[in-house]
């Protein structure tokens, strides 16, 4: 059974920083591109980083660039975003996707909530 299982998600204030964690099961993890998504109150879910199987190259979207880590540890098939200088509109639900090499194969967390309080 495929399990994506997000913690470290609450509520911090404007400045702040969390680390998110995101531990898999069920599935070769290592195997994985893995990336973290979020869909902030009343919009899409948004790319927030990707990385790939070995962690060697990482991908950004613009709006947390310089500010989020993401980084993973396939000997305990975790991937990890470290969220630094944190502001009102990083408020969202943060999901953990696993990218397989089909729709059917991709898998998707519970996601974690994420409020930044001004």
């Amino acid at each position: 059974q495929v399990q994506l299982v997000e913690s470290g998600g609450g509520l911090v204030q404007v400045g702040g920083s969390l680390r998110l964690s995101c531990l898999a099961s069920g599935f070769t993890f290592s195997n994985y591109p893995m990336g973290w998504y979020r869909q902030p109150p009343g919009k899409e879910r948004e790319l927030v980083a990707q990385i790939t199987r070995g962690g060697n190259f990482r991908n950004y979207a613009d709006y947390v660039k310089g500010r989020f880590t993401i980084s993973r540890d396939n000997s305990k098939n975790t991937v990890y975003l470290q969220m630094n200088s944190l502001k009102p509109e990083d408020t969202a639900v943060y999901y953990c996707y696993a990218e397989g090499s089909s729709r059917t194969q991709s898998y998707w967390g519970q996601g974690t909530q994420v409020t930044v309080s001004s």
